[in-house]
């Protein structure tokens, strides 16, 4: 699993980790049942601590996300994929209206706008 932490991002390291793995999970890269490294195993991997890597997996199992069995590991949940889908639309819609109402204050144009989410849509 690649996970890459950035200490620039204003995002704490716990979410950053629960973030990528949700990607790597709507991507289709994490299947369902899969077993995730340890947690002892990640903190060493990332070079960071337990508390933290322990965080991140203790948020995404109280989203649904996996499933941790005492003994034996973390695996990734049953997931619908059309729920998760919505709450991934719903971010794009709160993070578009913040991007209309910032446009609206530098007074940009609907077209100039439309320019900029196409060149950044593309560049993705």
């Amino acid at each position: 699993m690649n996970i890459i932490i950035s200490n620039s991002d204003n995002k704490p390291i716990y979410r950053q980790i629960a973030e990528q793995i949700k990607d790597h999970i709507m991507k289709g890269l994490l299947e369902e049942s899969e077993s995730l490294p340890s947690i002892r195993s990640l903190a060493k991997e990332l070079h960071i601590s337990v508390i933290t890597t322990k965080r991140a997996y203790d948020e995404l199992e109280k989203e649904g996300f996996i499933v941790t069995i005492a003994g034996k590991g973390s695996y990734i949940a049953a997931q619908n994929k059309e729920l998760l889908r919505e709450s991934r639309i719903k971010i794009v819609e709160e993070k578009l209206s913040e991007a209309v109402i910032a446009a609206k204050s530098a007074e940009l144009t609907l077209n100039e706008l439309e320019e900029m989410l196409k060149f950044f849509y593309e560049e993705a």
